[in-house]
């Protein structure tokens, strides 16, 4: 079931552009603050915290007038104020996800008078309770020590079995949400608030001379979800103008960063692939890895060009080579087909030995081809580790004769290379192997640390190459032997063993002879 739903989003899913991934990416991001505080009523639960915070604020400034103004009371005493434990911040205690909604206050009939005291005092802060009740819209009512209301609309009423009301003569103070029963629908939307249809109740008492003389009953709707939405509308406004200024700015970024670069590497991609063009240099804007990338392009179109360059080059160096073979093994089987008659023995033999000979170059050709081809696709060995003057060793001894010596002059602390002990035999035997065939009597190979390489010079005493030859030496079938059977790869072929091994194989100066530098990394 899943594959086929895989398989059919598959089918179905649009091509988008990189930007447009990124801008939906940044816009989901931005959204949610947004779809939290709508869905998961946060800004909701603030705005009834307000009110708490409110309520309680209003009553204890209710209640101290209160206890100020209650017969027999002694005067505050605002000098208290430096008195350790002193200060006494309440905290916030309804939550509107975890709080429960309790159904709305009852109202019985009126049962007793209130006690004398308190509608005394209720008479001297009457003043204070309407003021504060005219501005802030809250319900304040003034309890005697029975729970008995002493100033409201429900004077007489006693609301001593209410929870919030025992917990204020106890001493503490509550506060609770109660379902407000006069509640009605105005919008549609309201029906997405929680808020709406509640109305926030908290209790206190009213503490004399260090005796609880009765109780303060506030109570209020919160502000609304929407309409805190709408009186906060500048700041909400201010603050998604911000998210989304910055989401244009992170898109342009973005977009000068990562997709406009990658569609100027793209093009130029299609423009190298029609064998046009050029790799452009990487935007400043670019991010690193894009630019990294440009690099990486560059050079590997670089190879590329160097490639086609070689190959169109070898192609022509190998039609050139196998021509004259060829023709010359043509010509002979054409002869001997024609005047085979005619021709004498010494003649027929003469002949065939030609074409025999011409025959062997061709095979002499294609297997030296083939080691060059070997060597060109060697990969590199990073981890192998090789003691250069050991491995030398044999080919030292198998080369050196009466008329031909090998010299070996290597440091005893020489540290190893990184190259195939196979490899750097191959390539020093071959360059040795030249010098002899060149007419040299002495080879030396001289070994040296320099830095992070390891330096070997393979230097003989023959007649060296001449100079209009030494821009040549490296270039595939170009020698100077074709008549004794050179065929101009030896060189290619060590020079491509050097490089697999990311080295570099370079003819030096010398002042008599011929003298080759071999540069290997230094093993770690």
């Amino acid at each position: 079931m899943i594959a086929a739903a895989k398989a059919w989003l598959k089918a179905r899913w649009p091509a988008l552009r990189l930007r447009v991934i990124l801008f939906s990416v940044l816009l989901f991001a931005a959204a949610l603050p947004g779809v939290g505080a709508l869905f998961l009523r946060v800004y909701e639960n603030t705005l009834v915290r307000q009110t708490e915070a409110e309520l309680i604020a209003q009553g204890a400034a209710v209640a101290a007038a209160a206890a100020n103004a209650w017969p027999g009371a002694s005067p505050l005493n605002a000098d208290n104020r430096t008195l350790p434990g002193y200060y006494a911040p309440e905290a916030l205690t309804i939550d509107l996800r975890t709080s429960p909604i309790l159904p709305d206050r009852p109202q019985p009939s009126p049962t007793a008078l209130p006690a004398i005291d308190a509608r005394r005092a209720g008479l001297a802060i009457a003043p204070v309770v309407a003021g504060t009740s005219r501005t802030t819209l809250a319900s304040i009512r003034l309890l005697d020590a029975q729970g008995v209301v002493a100033i409201g609309r429900e004077r007489g009423v006693a609301f001593g079995d209410l929870p919030e009301v025992r917990a204020a003569l106890a001493g503490g103070t509550m506060t609770l949400l109660r379902a407000n029963a006069n509640y009605q629908r105005r919008y549609i939307a309201e029906l997405l608030s929680r808020a709406a249809g509640i109305r926030v109740h908290h209790a206190r008492p009213v503490v004399v001379n260090g005796r609880i003389v009765g109780a303060l009953l506030l109570s209020r709707s919160p502000r609304g979800l929407f309409l805190g939405l709408y009186q906060d509308r500048g700041k909400i406004l201010l603050g998604i103008g911000l998210i989304f200024l910055m989401l244009l700015g992170i898109a342009g970024l973005l977009s000068r960063a990562i997709a406009r670069p990658i569609e100027l590497l793209g093009l130029a991609t299609r423009e190298v692939a029609q064998g046009g063009g050029t790799v452009p240099a990487a935007p400043r804007t670019a991010a690193i890895e894009i630019q990294a990338l440009y690099a990486d392009f560059a050079e590997m179109a670089e190879a590329i060009e160097h490639r086609s360059r070689y190959l169109r080059d070898f192609a022509y160096a190998i039609s050139h080579e196998f021509k004259t073979p060829l023709a010359g093994i043509s010509g002979a089987i054409e002869l001997l087909q024609d005047h085979h008659a005619e021709m004498s023995e010494r003649d027929r033999r003469r002949f065939l030995a030609n074409a025999s000979a011409d025959a062997e170059r061709l095979a002499l050709l294609v297997t030296r081809l083939l080691e060059l081809a070997r060597a060109d696709m060697a990969r590199p060995e990073t981890e192998i580790s090789t003691d250069v003057a050991l491995a030398l060793r044999p080919i030292a001894d198998g080369y050196g004769s009466e008329q031909f010596r090998v010299d070996i002059d290597a440091p005893a602390d020489l540290p190893p290379a990184v190259i195939a002990p196979g490899s750097i035999a191959a390539v020093v035997a071959s360059l040795i192997e030249n010098s002899r065939q060149a007419g040299a009597t002495r080879a030396t190979i001289t070994l040296s640390a320099a830095d992070d390489v390891i330096r070997l010079r393979v230097a003989d005493d023959g007649p060296g190459i001449a100079a209009a030859d030494r821009a040549r030496v490296f270039e595939p079938f170009f020698t100077s032997r074709r008549e004794a059977g050179g065929t101009g790869l030896g060189l290619p072929i060590a020079r491509s063993l050097i490089e697999s091994a990311r080295g570099r194989l370079e003819l030096a100066d010398a002042a008599a002879g011929t003298a080759l530098d071999i540069l290997l990394p230094r093993a770690s």
